[in-house]
């Protein structure tokens, strides 16, 4: 083993272009596939951890005070199949009348709750006291980044349509979502309470169909219509794994295509090894080294770039998934300490990309294992006689120029590196293909969901208590008002109210829309059934629907500033947040002042094209002191980490892969050399050596993007829906409709620069040779 680490030390120095050359393919697969695999596991793994610590309730549920008793709901904890319970608690709906604390919207659910702890549902107190006297609420708001300060203060009010004013004593977390605040009990009694809140684990939680059959069971000896609403922790767990799982799918995507280019660059270099290093090959076995060894040689010469690149990309890959995971937990009440990069990623990332590398070497190392001494050096390195003549001699009858006709057939001198060099291409030009797919899909949900290219301004009445002048005008002088500017095209009123909906626990504040909310773009979110047409027809996002079981078609009752109406769902919108959209004529029924309901308004203006939006700002400032416009930015912080992430790979694949067609033209050429010092003796010229060798390359290139396009259009096509899947958000048709003809002209082009990029500096190299060092014998 002594003088097998030897040679293959000597092999690896000397060789030094196609062990940087598989170090970096294999950096890039390790890379991509820790930061893949990192947070496929980091979907679901800091959630178990802490819903387990907290005794997060499997179950949330509300039962009609008027149909089911205390002691009948305390009775259920004692059923077969809960582990444990917690309740009953009572609950009820608050509204946030002028006045309220301006950071939070409403309406509430108040849950009355004596203390943080019990059997299920550990609330985590994080700030201030919990609620016990009379007038004191707890907020439940997400804990402070470590190192941070709290968001908000202790002492603000809260005040309710009735008057009743409660101040905020604590602020608390909880990942089962019981509540948005908690009260005492004695003050829960105070604000007559509309339900009553029971909270379940139970033995058996691990799908769906098992909460669903506890619950038929808990509520089985209980009046008819007594369970108003039922939240699975399945539920939450899909909502927070959304966000680091988004990323997950087409970082799966690069990272078996970067798996892909791995085992081809690395079959290549080492198959143009053994070929290449006939004489070597016969050195070493008639120095005494057995057909084992000279294997041996091989694989510990492709292992030792393959360890170093292995251990470089999962350190690389660690690195760039923790802000990645960051990023995707911030906000969800996670701790973020806990949040990290598992040990076994790094390692199955290691030893399967090490594995995987050495198995696509021993296939062409066996070569090496078949040859005789004397086969070995008799055969040198060139080609067999013959093979691909037949196709030079067709093409040198064609009016092509000597050395393009010469370069298109080279290709078939080696018709197998020939190949895998194809492929290598194809899946850098399928990578760039779908990295230009995934940005336009997600540029265009940025689009249609921000509606920052129909309203490219924003105006907003001050808010004072955030210390903003507060507006003169009121709604319909300052729709007025915009509408009469100059470079105004057409104004949307949106008024963001606070509504309930009545059987659920969770309110959600509604968009209701006025003037010309047509124009905005809704329709291209559309995902089923149809935009908004008038007064009692609302249009909800996927989030909505997915959350909340529901279908378009069903109908809701919302609740408004203690009135109700009855609407219906028309229409699925794209849309990771809950959201609701309806037409203003939707509160006319209630007849209800929305200025009196803690709603927050902004106008969303679009302008003429060329209208100077810094113009029109100031003279929305002159108008009145109290409006605040700004102009809407194209760009979220998803879209361009999205934009950053796919372009970096896409990059690094590519230049991968044009890696891949330098180290073949490498190999040709030294395989070549005394054929074209013969080219060069007869009076070929250096541009026609550069010509013909990068024509040789430029037709694989050619034809790897006629190929790769198709097979990068359809791993969008099935890899898009599954990432949207995976972020709870259904695509529009209008998402997926991003390939246009100049945009596929310029990818199939994107094989022939990969190919001439790749080819160009070793086929000027050969020219530098003088026609006696290429007619040498090596």
């Amino acid at each position: 083993m002594s003088a097998v680490w030897q040679a293959a030390w000597a092999a690896v120095k000397r060789r030094r272009l196609q062990t940087a050359v598989i170090s970096i393919v294999v950096l890039l697969s390790t890379a991509t596939m820790v930061i893949a695999l990192g947070l496929l596991d980091a979907a679901s793994s800091p959630f178990e951890r802490a819903f387990t610590e907290q005794r997060g309730a499997h179950a949330v549920a509300a039962f009609d005070t008027g149909r089911v008793s205390r002691e009948q709901l305390a009775d259920t904890a004692r059923q077969p199949g809960v582990e444990a319970a917690a309740g009953p608690f009572g609950q009820t709906s608050v509204s946030l009348a002028p006045g309220s604390v301006s950071f939070l919207t409403g309406p509430l659910t108040v849950v009355g709750r004596a203390d943080p702890d019990g059997p299920v549902d550990k609330v985590k107190l994080w700030s201030g006291h919990w609620a016990t006297a009379p007038g004191e609420i707890v907020v439940n708001a997400t804990p402070p980044a470590v190192g941070t300060m709290a968001p908000f203060p202790l002492g603000e009010k809260i005040v309710t349509p009735d008057g009743t004013q409660l101040s905020i004593v604590g602020y608390a977390y909880t990942l089962s979502r019981t509540a948005d605040a908690w009260v005492s009990p004695a003050q829960m009694e105070a604000m007559h309470p509309t339900a009553t809140q029971m909270l379940y684990r139970f033995a058996s939680s691990a799908t769906q169909a098992d909460i669903d059959r506890d619950m038929a069971d808990v509520t089985a000896g209980l009046p008819k219509d007594s369970l108003l609403a039922a939240q699975s922790y399945l539920t939450v767990k899909q909502d927070i794994a959304s966000g680091p799982g988004v990323y997950v799918p087409f970082l799966m995507v690069f990272g078996i295509l970067g798996v892909l280019v791995a085992l081809l660059i690395v079959a290549n270099v080492i198959s143009g090894a053994v070929v290449s290093g006939f004489r070597h090959i016969g050195v070493l076995k008639s120095l005494g080294f057995t057909p084992r060894q000279v294997v041996s040689v091989y694989l510990l010469m492709v292992s030792l770039p393959t360890v170093l690149g292995c251990v470089v990309g999962t350190v690389g890959g660690a690195l760039a998934t923790k802000p990645l995971l960051t990023s995707a937990f911030q906000g969800m009440g996670m701790d973020l300490n806990s949040v990290s990069l598992n040990l076994w990623v790094c390692a199955a990332a290691m030893v399967t990309m090490t594995a995987v590398v050495v198995l696509a070497a021993a296939v062409p190392a066996m070569r090496a294992h078949r040859l005789s001494a004397a086969e070995a050096i008799s055969a040198g390195s060139a080609p067999r006689p013959g093979r691909g003549l037949r196709i030079q001699r067709r093409l040198s009858g064609s009016r092509l120029p000597r050395s393009i006709s010469l370069g298109l057939g080279l290709p078939f001198a080696r018709p197998g590196r020939s190949a895998m060099t194809l492929v290598a291409v194809l899946l850098g030009v399928t990578t760039a293909t779908f990295a230009t797919g995934l940005v336009g899909t997600v540029t265009q949900f940025g689009k249609a969901t921000t509606h920052a290219s129909a309203a490219q301004i924003t105006v907003q009445p001050g808010q004072p208590q955030f210390g903003e002048t507060a507006a003169k005008l009121d709604d319909q002088h300052v729709e007025s008002m915009l509408r009469t500017l100059d470079g105004t095209r057409h104004v949307t009123v949106d008024a963001h109210v606070p509504v309930s909906i009545v059987g659920s626990a969770q309110g959600v504040v509604a968009d209701f829309l006025r003037g010309d909310y047509s124009t905005l773009g809704f329709q291209d979110q559309i995902v089923t059934g149809h935009w908004v047409e008038g007064p009692g027809e609302i249009a909800v996002s996927s989030a909505f629907l997915h959350k909340r079981g529901l279908e378009v078609g069903d109908q809701l009752t919302l609740e408004v500033g203690g009135k109700q109406t009855r609407t219906t769902i028309v229409g699925s919108l794209m849309g990771q947040q809950e959201s609701l959209y309806a037409d203003w004529g939707t509160l006319s029924p209630l007849a209800l002042d929305v200025t009196r309901l803690n709603s927050r308004f902004q106008y969303l203006v679009q302008v003429v094209p060329g209208t100077d939006i810094g113009r029109f700002t100031s003279a929305v400032k002159s108008a009145d002191e109290g409006l605040y416009s700004r102009g809407n930015e194209t760009t979220t912080t998803f879209t361009a980490a999205v934009i950053g992430l796919s372009s970096v790979l896409t990059l690094m694949l590519a230049a991968v892969a044009a890696m891949g067609v330098f180290n073949t033209v490498v190999l040709n050429t030294r395989e070549r050399r005394r054929d074209l010092g013969m080219l060069q003796s007869i009076g070929m010229t250096p541009r026609q050596v550069i010509a013909m060798t990068v024509t040789s390359m430029a037709a694989m290139g050619a034809i790897g993007g006629l190929l790769g396009i198709p097979v990068g259009v359809l791993a969008h096509r099935v890899i898009m829906p599954i990432a949207g899947k995976a972020a709870n958000v259904d695509l529009a048709r209008s998402t997926m409709d991003v390939w246009h003809a100049p945009v596929l002209v310029m990818l199939g082009f994107a094989g022939i620069v990969i190919a001439v990029v790749g080819a160009y500096l070793p086929a000027r190299a050969t020219t530098r040779l003088t026609i006696a060092e290429a007619l040498h014998n090596e």
